[in-house]
């Protein structure tokens, strides 16, 4: 299939806007590959700390020639997305040997969960905490003894952190290794029923906990579309898992075997094997361009609209905003999963998941696929799902058919012909707005604004009922500058009471929702932030605003004259520098740039 002129031109767009970047990242990783195998120009003393505690991998560390593979993992047993992690060290060491080489665990990164930390001090960390796992990923690998990598993470900061400390190495040949999500428990939808009665007053603490513990209840990634789902349908498509390997089950024998053929192919792409596929040449304009439409056909979490822009500079290539916002009205949105639909993502993997996903979308020309992956060159492999024959074997079979036209459909049947992400530009800044699940009668919002400075400002009022009537809640002062742009879920229980009853309500706001917008209009990641000098600081309780998804507009109706005049307010802040580990963090306020350049440390020039 001829590929989609808007896709063509969208990544010419961005090779010639990353021209120098890139080239100045490939030049660098090429002359690290140019070196050779690394183990072996190690003096003997360091070497000899490198392998002291190896036992029976001992000898083989100490020739030249036997691969070994580094594992950086995100395990902790807290988390139940990262608890599997647990066991797998061992089973990789014993998968390598079977192959010839050897493996070891690199380093550990941190992985905290915006679950648990929500509406807490804790998640004024979770944003930076991408930047910590970045700069230990580096760490772990900085000790220059590994022929490939091995990446074991899955949830929100922790996939893009990976991703980017591994192109910090990038002649080192990388594979994402997944765990799967937990079983189907409370559905979703029952799951926001109680939490809509809780936001009301009609149920108790001890119903509300029982039904999120329904929900999350077991080993696994949690089973919602959010940012967790979104890294794992992330790294599929841009070729760095095992063809169908995303969203299998923990524990199952069909999961331990393809851990095991992933290490087998790490020992096939390094330098010593026969497909020698470094990280930093396997991720190029066109990976990135497959993971911006991947976002889109599945409705993917709006984190991504940072953390893509972030992990694409970690490869020299600058992708914008209005990048996205091309593609998105040429990619469908094939996907139904909850919050946009009712399904949770075992339901879309059983209709066919990835391997439907991406087969539907190559014949649609919407996605390259010539691009490398570690399984080799081109996606088409990835139109297979893995099973274990009858003899236990790994197989793939292709996917051909959508088992569940509810939740997964062909790119030309699709739920909606664009991917329901729009980029909104306004006199009050550049925002982001994921459209999929709104209703259509809400699409354009025009009424007074009613300014916060905290989501829990937005709480208290709705307790005293003062929220009941149109408005626009302005939460400001919640960007990276800030404290952090935590995420804002506490928003939405009370709204989407407010929105129920009737009345037209939407967010503007410099901080997050993430994979979890859903019905209410979310006008996310405004910037520039308040905290620089941005334009929220100049509303006023009663300015007329007015969020048209339609035109692309974000606005304050105020006089042109009289906005002009206007001052910039600003706050206080202290109480959030302080606390939960937060002043140490201070470099990172300081340093950051802004959402729609990533909300990163680390520059497109540091590439």
């Amino acid at each position: 299939m001829t590929l989609h002129p808007t896709l063509a031109e969208v990544t010419t767009r961005i090779a010639e806007r990353s021209r120098a970047t890139r080239s100045a990242y490939l030049a660098r990783i090429d002359e690290a590959a140019s070196r050779g195998p690394y183990r072996h120009r190690l003096g003997c003393s360091n070497l000899a700390h490198a392998f002291a505690a190896s036992g029976q991998d001992k000898a083989a560390l100490k020739g030249t020639t036997t691969p070994n593979i580094g594992i950086v993992t995100a395990y902790n047993d807290m988390l139940s997305a990262h608890q599997p992690y647990e066991s797998y060290p061992e089973q990789i060491r014993q998968a390598a040997r079977l192959v010839g080489a050897v493996a070891q665990v690199a380093g550990g990164v941190p992985a905290m969960c915006d679950g648990i930390t929500q509406g807490r001090s804790g998640m004024e960390l979770s944003l930076f905490s991408r930047e910590v796992i970045a700069l230990a990923t580096a760490v772990s690998l900085s000790h220059d003894t590994f022929d490939a990598a091995l990446m074991l993470g899955i949830c929100d900061k922790i996939v893009p952190g990976l991703f980017i400390g591994a192109l910090s190495f990038g002649h080192i040949p990388t594979i994402f290794v997944p765990a799967g999500p937990m079983a189907s428990g409370l559905p979703n939808t029952e799951k926001a029923k109680v939490r809509q009665r809780y936001a009301e007053g009609q149920a108790t603490r001890e119903e509300l906990l029982e039904a999120e513990a329904g929900a999350y209840h077991a080993a696994g990634t949690c089973t919602f579309y959010g940012t967790a789902n979104s890294n794992q349908m992330l790294m599929e498509i841009m070729g760095l898992h095992l063809p169908g390997a995303s969203f299998v089950h923990p524990h199952e024998p069909l999961r331990a075997a393809l851990t095991r053929a992933a290490v087998f192919r790490a020992r096939t792409i390094t330098a010593q094997g026969e497909d020698f596929t470094p990280i930093g040449r396997l991720v190029d304009e066109r990976t990135i361009v497959n993971a911006v439409v991947g976002l889109h056909a599945t409705g993917g979490s709006t984190n991504h609209l940072m953390h893509l822009v972030a992990m694409a500079r970690a490869a020299g290539i600058v992708l914008t905003l209005d990048d996205f916002d091309a593609l998105s009205a040429v990619v469908p949105l094939m996907a139904r999963v909850y919050p946009n639909g009712s399904a949770d993502v075992n339901h879309f993997h059983q209709a066919g998941g990835m391997p439907f996903l991406i087969g539907s979308l190559l014949d649609a020309g919407l996605l390259h696929g010539d691009v490398r992956t570690v399984w080799g060159q081109g996606l088409d492999a990835y139109r297979r799902m893995p099973a274990l024959d009858a003899q236990g074997r790994l197989v793939w079979n292709e996917v051909t058919q959508s088992g569940d036209l509810d939740v997964l459909r062909p790119a030309g049947e699709p739920f909606r012909q664009d991917g329901g992400l729009r980029v909104l530009k306004g006199n009050l800044g550049t925002a982001v707005i994921k459209v999929s699940s709104m209703p259509e009668d809400r699409q354009v919002i025009e009424a007074p604004a009613i300014v916060f400075d905290g989501q829990e400002e937005v709480q208290a009022a709705f307790n005293r009922g003062e929220l009941f009537r149109d408005f626009v809640a302005v939460v400001r002062f919640q960007g990276p500058k800030a404290i952090g742009m935590p995420e804002l879920h506490k928003l939405t229980p009370p709204l989407s009471v407010l929105q129920s009853r009737g009345h037209r309500v939407a967010i503007v706001t410099d901080g997050r929702m993430s994979g979890a917008s859903g019905k209410v209009p979310a006008a996310i990641h405004v910037t520039p932030e308040a905290a620089a000098g941005g334009p929220l600081g100049k509303l006023r309780n009663g300015d007329l605003v007015r969020l048209d998804t339609v035109a692309g507009t974000l606005e304050a109706k105020v006089d042109p004259a009289e906005w002009a005049a206007r001052s910039v307010d600003s706050l206080d802040l202290a109480k959030h520098h302080t606390g939960m580990g937060r002043e140490l963090f201070a470099v990172l306020r300081n340093a950051v740039g802004a959402a729609d350049a990533g909300a990163t440390i680390f520059g497109a020039t540091d590439a």
